[in-house]
Parts: structure tokens; sequence; C-alpha cells
């Protein structure tokens, strides 16, 4: 029993492998998926763009062709799958494709998402304003704390307090130090 087991096992791990590569080759599931942790990083994951030119393409590699050039070093982007050295990615408005990973980096940044947002000088709704920021400005995260509605950070020279659901960047109740 323990040897026909054994076969049974190994061959339902066969049957296992060959059924994901024919769904992947006949484009039932997509290549990303079929190998979504090569890093062994956490998925979906915030990084942002390293440089102030990158293509998106289509699929994993430079065969796929550019569907979007992004212009924006530090554009913050939602990793949601991940393929050899390629990474899929969704950016703030729901934008997806794929970007080498050299082209991204772990440096944590946000967008303001919506209307003109004010940067406050603590976490709270009634503390001075530093500065204001419009949609689309671009930011560095400095930190978030678990469970928290507001996060510090800093747009250029500007640093101050900003409320999570006026960006787009971080998880709900994600720590950020």
């Amino acid at each position: 029993m323990h040897l026909s087991m054994t076969l049974t096992r190994k061959m339902a791990r066969k049957l296992a492998l060959v059924g994901l590569a024919a769904a992947v080759v006949m484009g039932l599931v997509p290549p990303g998926l079929a190998q979504t942790q090569s890093t062994g990083l956490p998925l979906p994951r915030f990084v942002s763009l390293r440089a102030g030119e990158v293509n998106m393409r289509t699929g994993p590699g430079v065969q796929y062709p550019v569907e979007w050039v992004y212009r924006r070093r530090q554009l913050p982007m939602e990793v949601i799958a991940e393929y050899g050295t390629w990474r899929k990615v969704r950016d703030w408005q729901g934008t997806q494709g794929w970007i080498h990973q050299s082209m991204l980096t772990g440096k944590r940044t946000f967008v303001i998402t919506s209307t003109v947002r004010n940067l406050r000088r603590k976490p709270d709704a009634n503390s001075s304003t530093e500065a204001r920021a419009e949609a689309g400005a671009v930011g560095e995260i400095r930190s978030c704390a678990k469970g928290e509605g507001w996060c510090q950070v800093e747009i250029g020279r500007y640093g101050g307090w900003l409320r999570r659901v006026d960006f787009w960047g971080v998880y709900q109740n994600e720590k950020i130090e």
C-alpha cells in the first residue's frame, strides 16, 4: 500500500505540473501566475519606478510590445505577480503590465489620488497646514503606524502628515518604519 500511495502522489504531482503547463500554453493561466513568487517577497507589494523613463510591456519579456512609457521617477507601483526578472505591476489608475525588475526600487512612495490635500504639521485634521499637494503629486513615505489613519510623508522639501485615504501607495493596515 505504501508503494502505491507513493506512486499515486508522484503521478498526481506530475499531472498537476503538466496541467499547469498546458493551461499556460493555452492561455488559460497568465504566465506570471505560473511562477508567482520567484523572489520570495510578499505579493502584492508596493515599489516605485527607479528611472525617469520606464517601459511597461504587455508580457514578461522584451519580445512583448511596449504598452505604456512612464516618465515619472518614483511613481508608486503595486507588484501583483512575478515571472523570472519581470514584475507584473498595477499603477494608481489600475493599468497593468510588465516591467523589468531593474527599473523598480523598494523605495516607498505615494501619489495624491484626488483633489488638493493638506500636509499637516501633526497627525490631526485640526493641525496647521505645512503645504498643499495637488492630485498627481508624488512623494516619499517616511512612516505609517499599523492601524493608524495617518502617515508621515515628504513631498520635495515639505514634510508632514497625510491621511491614508488621501493617497495611493500603502495598504490599509500596513506598518512602514
